[in-house]
């Protein structure tokens, strides 16, 4: 492992030094294997190893190359990461979602063109007044998806967007359980989207915060993290795969 780590970090050395740049083949194994002083065994691995984690792409046939290195690809390995975990750390993923977005909220306030403002609030006003608590669940899940998009930080978006499966299933229990958990959530998107509308950072940021800091407290109250007490029972069965969360309920999503 130690060779293939060396491996590793030289292939990275040689893209952060601009040698290497996205879209670039590698060169020939036997060739790059000499280039660096090491066995063409630890280069395979490492190639391996940072192709399962996005920096690079074998392409059968055709050689080995740098990916775009985009945030949003580079991020998929930290939702594979996430997916693995079970719903008694949700409480944590919510607090980070806590910590980042509202900082979105409020770049987006000062960032997001119009044309993208009236693009949300028309998703918004599609919810009609009465909206069920699958399709707010959808709009929400839209909302958030381009409110990070709106804060121009591709990285934060798509840290915040790998933020997003592990606390799916929890928005679902809150809609579903919660007396006026859908209005209010449909309330709330629209102030965050006032706020960013009249290009006020702070007031978004604020209104970011208790959005998401009301789910978080909903849960940390309501879930049955230690096994005593069990949630209520949903109201309805329009969501009939939904189960009540506790420490040994696996996340699917």
């Amino acid at each position: 492992m130690a060779v293939t780590d060396e491996a590793i970090d030289r292939i990275k050395q040689m893209i952060v030094a601009g040698e290497l740049r996205p879209g670039d083949r590698l060169p020939r194994e036997a060739d790059l294997a000499a280039r660096l002083g090491l066995s063409r065994n630890s280069l395979r691995e490492a190639v391996k190893a940072l192709a399962l984690i996005r920096v690079l792409e074998v392409r059968q046939g055709d050689g080995t190359y740098v990916t775009s290195l985009d945030p949003a690809l580079l991020m998929e390995t930290m939702g594979f990461v996430l997916d693995l975990h079970q719903d008694a750390s949700v409480l944590e993923f919510f607090e980070v979602r806590r910590i980042l977005e509202p900082a979105a909220a409020a770049r987006a306030a000062l960032r997001m063109p119009e044309a993208e403002i009236t693009a949300m609030r028309s998703l918004l006003d599609d919810l009609g007044p009465d909206p069920s608590a699958d399709e707010q669940l959808a709009t929400d899940v839209e909302f958030h998806r381009l409110l990070a998009i709106g804060s121009g930080n591709r990285t934060l978006a798509s840290i915040i967007e790998s933020l997003r499966q592990p606390t799916y299933r929890a928005r679902i229990w809150r809609g579903l359980t919660q007396t006026g958990a859908v209005h209010r959530s449909v309330a709330e998107h629209r102030s965050i989207l006032d706020a960013i509308a009249a290009r006020e950072p702070e007031v978004a940021q604020a209104w970011a915060t208790v959005h998401i800091a009301g789910v978080e407290r909903w849960i940390n109250e309501a879930v049955n993290l230690d096994g005593e007490v069990a949630p209520p029972a949903p109201r309805t069965a329009s969501a009939a795969s939904v189960r009540p969360l506790n420490r040994s309920t696996r996340v699917g999503y």
